[in-house]
């Protein structure tokens, strides 16, 4: 007897030298979407023969979860060829050119498809409704919400399920449609165009083609976020009712959540943004490159930051700093500092001046402020060289790199900005003569971790730039960063901020 999926996640791949692991890793997400990891070993096996008797062109890999046991099959077109799978269960069918080579998996447990029919319409839709919210809660992207309902819905509770959602209080826009039987999606579809929606905030009866149809609002806080539409060829059961509903709830909460994550994201964005310069400045006669990287998955803003801005003709100042700790706090500092780097430069204050205003404004931030490390200075065209006038307050040594591999420290390190009133800085002449280097870093750079060493121990900051001799400005600080990168397996935890300077 056929057993009806209870879910099927499918994707297409291009047959090469990357269809395997990019199938082993879809097979991971359909195993982590279905609580079945367990058995990912056997699957990936499963998987990987599948995938690799596939000659050439496109194919379909299609997950099928049947309630005591999981399904892969692999569609290819016009294939002849044929390999044993090594697995309970596997066959090949064909229909006109297609084969479809399949192969079964039984699940650990042995759980039967009556049984979960009954935990679904019984006593046990609890557990249901609790794998759905894992689910949910298992994404931030709210593009991927309306999928994952569908994904839940069918065929468990519907023979089909529409969802449609809306942004910012604007139409509703069908976002995803999924039908238990594929080949109907498109004959749903037509039948779901020009479709009316209840206004009330109930579930309400919908005239979808043959269907028996429903839609059940998507509200969470107060909001009216979309409309699930479930579909049937026959009546509706009670409890099926009342279990879309209660997953009505919850599919609302997850896509607003996930909105507020996205837009929150967008936000810290955006924010870093304002805080660097459009474009990495270039200045005439002079080669620099800087790099940026803010730490952690969502790019939350950091402290870090730099710049390079004209002041007068041939005269140019830069800045690299970081503020202790990172999100909106941090940033405004970073705001202050870079915005007051630029406007008492262009008013006429010399790079001592500027460090030692920069330092009051920021005490008189109060509570809010926060410690700043800085290395600020003026670059100066001259002489077939660079002169340039320096003030390191607190910040990780500026290195010096000269042509034939000597590595020297420059600017004498004074105080951190935001500590003490009153300071008076001094600003240092430095001379960089053709083919000299100047690297500034932040400390995501020197105290780079790997277990109980830091990057910069035993001068292994020093070390790496006298590899960089000959090297470009931009090849410098790839240098740099790559190193950082490599220092330890683990993503770094704090933000990075590379400038360099290299005379001509």
């Amino acid at each position: 007897m056929t057993t009806t999926p209870r879910a099927v996640l499918a994707a297409s791949f291009a047959a090469g030298d990357l269809a395997v692991p990019e199938v082993k890793r879809f097979t991971r997400e359909v195993l982590t979407a279905w609580a079945a990891m367990s058995m990912y070993a056997d699957a990936e096996r499963v998987a990987e023969a599948l995938v690799a008797a596939v000659p050439f062109g496109s194919f379909e890999v299609r997950w099928m979860h049947r309630g005591d046991s999981v399904q892969i099959e692999v569609k290819e077109l016009g294939q002849e060829q044929d390999s044993p799978i090594d697995a309970p269960a596997w066959g090949v069918t064909y229909a006109g050119s297609d084969r479809t080579r399949w192969a079964r998996l039984d699940l650990p447990g042995g759980v039967s498809a009556e049984e979960v029919v009954e935990r679904v319409a019984g006593p046990g839709w609890l557990g249901f409704l609790a794998d759905a919210s894992d689910l949910l809660a298992g994404t931030l992207n709210p593009d991927m919400v309306p999928a994952i309902v569908a994904q839940i819905v069918v065929p468990r509770l519907a023979s089909w399920c529409a969802v449609y959602t809306a942004e910012h209080g604007g139409p509703l826009q069908l976002a995803y449609v999924w039908h238990a039987d594929e080949a109907r999606t498109d004959g749903l579809r037509e039948d779901l165009a020009g479709l009316t929606m209840p206004a009330a905030d109930d579930p309400a009866e919908l005239a979808v083609g043959p269907w028996q149809a429903l839609g059940f609002p998507l509200t969470a806080r107060g909001r009216r976020l979309g409309v699930m539409c479930l579909g049937r060829s026959d009546r509706f059961p009670d409890e099926v009712m009342q279990l879309a509903e209660d997953l009505s709830r919850r599919s609302a909460l997850a896509l607003d959540n996930a909105r507020l994550y996205a837009q929150q994201a967008a936000a810290n964005l955006a924010l870093q943004r304002s805080l660097l310069p459009l474009e990495e400045p270039k200045v005439p006669g002079l080669d620099s490159a800087v790099i940026y990287e803010p730490a952690g998955e969502t790019n939350e803003v950091g402290g870090d930051f730099y710049d390079l801005f004209p002041v007068s003709e041939g005269i140019w100042r830069f800045a690299i700093g970081d503020v202790c700790g990172t999100g909106p706090e941090a940033a405004a500092v970073t705001g202050l500092a870079r915005h007051t780097l630029r406007l008492l430069a262009r008013e006429g204050y010399g790079v001592a001046a500027v460090v030692g205003r920069l330092n009051q404004a920021i005490l008189e931030e109060g509570d809010r402020a926060r410690f700043l490390t800085l290395l600020h200075g003026e670059i100066t065209l001259a002489n077939g060289g660079l002169d340039l006038r320096l003030v390191s307050a607190g910040h990780p040594e500026a290195l010096r790199l000269r042509p034939s591999g000597v590595v020297e420290a420059v600017a004498s390190p004074q105080s951190l900005l935001g500590v003490f009133p009153g300071v008076q800085f001094e600003a240092e002449p430095v001379r960089l003569e053709p083919g000299d280097v100047l690297l500034g870093v932040t400390d995501g750079v020197t105290e780079r971790r790997a277990g109980s060493r830091l990057l910069d121990d035993e001068s292994g900051l020093a070390k790496l730039l006298a590899e960089c001799v000959d090297l470009s400005a931009r090849a410098v600080a790839e240098r740099i960063r790559r190193a950082v990168q490599d220092f330890a397996p683990e993503p770094s935890a704090d933000d990075l901020a590379i400038l360099v300077l290299r005379a001509p």
